[in-house]
């Protein structure tokens, strides 16, 4: 009786991990299938007919990015910036603030420990 039990175990065990193997498997190909499926040529139509007016906006947006990083190279100040960077809408422009605000916090640390050298080396 305790031999019968314990084969019906591993008999139910098994047949469990064949579940889940199978599961994985259906899982990795689902994954498999969006990761890697084909454009709809349709879409790529809508791509060519709309390139013009998209290439026409990204030259604007890259125009304004680059007015936005003179302009952050002039500030010098982390709480404007700062004030800059919860004004920003764009990604891009939030992007460009923050690394400005990194460059001087790293130019005042590096002020600082220059600084600090200094004082110790007198």
């Amino acid at each position: 009786e305790a031999t019968l039990d314990l084969a019906e175990r591993r008999r139910i065990r098994s047949a469990i991990r064949e579940l889940q193997r199978q599961e994985l498997e259906r899982d990795e190909e689902t994954l498999a299938s969006k990761r890697f499926r084909p454009e709809r040529s349709s879409h790529r139509q809508d791509d060519k007919e709309n390139w013009p007016q998209s290439q026409h906006l990204e030259e604007e947006q890259q125009a304004a990015l680059a007015a936005l990083s003179e302009q952050l190279e002039a500030i010098t100040s982390v709480e404007e910036l700062t004030k800059l960077l919860r004004a920003a809408g764009e990604y891009e422009e939030r992007k460009l603030i923050r690394a400005a605000i990194r460059k001087l916090r790293a130019e005042e640390i590096e002020a600082a420990t220059l600084a600090g050298n200094v004082q110790n080396s007198q």
